[in-house]
């Protein structure tokens, strides 16, 4: 083992998923610095092993003791540099809070992110999910990342097309991107910010509190307002926020549906195609508020899976494959979950 790396055995990971699922890592890093993940992937016991990489763990299901490595991304730093036309570009490291982030873009005036705020995780998670809110996506103001390639030991930088973001999707969830560890992110700030409120809840919400525009600041505080009425804090039990992607079905589909179902909540796609609304699925299918085991649906939504108290990964696993199964005999369409099962 590397003399100069802290490494834990047997490390305990409930207080590193936002599941709460109690669970153990054979080994355990705590990344602080490029050169320590240089220096756990350059030693050849650690390299050999099963990895995994950590960072808020607001978006895995711990289906049980993980055999292998488990790198916490712990990197700080947050700097902005002036570009072109007056757009400001922010560079964050990939250990650092997304909600940090995005109240640190706020305290210096500028925009872009605010819908954005309170999604739990970090910086580096962000780009993987492509996180999105209140109609915005990550995608929308980011710039450029770089990664540490763990095959070649090189960092180099990615724009979005390398990226190839999608729905709740990016490279990094495909097998040719299994392989780079996300080192820092840059975001693209604009000069000339203007409030985006295509979110119907949203816009109402923004609308009743009168007054003139509303600045980044009030529409933070408006989303982040939003979501504690509606979501679980992490904290005090246990979640990963939005469990199922909306699934997207074609036209022709979404019509059928709407014959039988004429309240189904649909939104068309610019390709033609319709999203549907996970949570509206779930809830008619009686689930919002219901329990199996220890593991439940979270009661103000059903787009929610949460730890009741003590709920292991394969009760939490268990759950979700009865909605799905559930959803899928009623519409003829499967959820997608959007954690990753370790």
């Amino acid at each position: 083992m590397h003399p100069d790396l802290a490494i834990e055995r047997n490390f305990p990971l409930v207080s590193l998923n936002t599941f709460g699922i109690d669970a153990r890592a054979q080994y355990y890093v705590r990344v602080e610095s490029l050169a320590d993940l240089r220096a756990a992937l350059a030693d050849p016991a650690l390299a050999a092993l099963p990895r995994l990489l950590l960072g808020g763990g607001s978006n895995i299901v711990l289906t049980g003791d993980y055999a292998g490595l488990v790198l916490h991304m712990a990197t700080r730093g947050i700097a902005a540099t002036a570009g072109d036309a007056g757009t400001t570009y922010v560079r964050a490291a990939a250990g650092e809070s997304w909600h940090g982030l995005v109240e640190w873009t706020l305290a210096r005036g500028l925009g872009g992110l605010e819908n954005l705020a309170l999604i739990p995780g970090t910086v580096g998670a962000a780009p993987i999910q492509n996180i999105g809110a209140y109609g915005v996506e990550m995608r929308d103001y980011f710039h450029s990342l770089r990664v540490f390639d763990c095959a070649s030991g090189a960092t180099f930088e990615m724009d979005a097309g390398a990226c190839r973001f999608g729905y709740r999707d990016s490279i990094f969830k495909h097998a040719d991107g299994q392989g780079l560890v996300i080192v820092d992110v840059t975001f693209a700030l604009p000069a000339q910010w203007r409030a985006n409120l295509r979110y119907a809840e949203l816009a109402q919400a923004l609308a009743e509190q009168g007054g003139a525009a509303p600045t980044p600041r009030q529409v933070a505080d408006t989303v982040i307002a939003i979501r504690r009425r509606k979501l679980p804090d992490p904290a005090v039990v246990g979640n990963a926020g939005s469990f199922f992607k909306n699934p997207v079905v074609s036209r022709a589909q979404c019509q059928a549906l709407l014959q039988t179902y004429p309240t189904l909540v649909h939104h068309a796609q610019p390709d033609g195609s319709e999203k549907l609304a996970a949570g509206w699925l779930i809830d008619q299918c009686g689930w919002k508020g219901k329990s199996l085991g220890p593991a439940g649906v979270y009661p103000k939504q059903a787009l929610v899976l949460v730890n009741n108290g003590g709920a292991s990964g394969a009760d939490i696993s268990r759950l979700a494959q009865a909605i799905q199964q559930d959803v899928q005999a009623r519409y003829g369409v499967l959820l997608a979950p959007e954690p990753v099962f370790v």
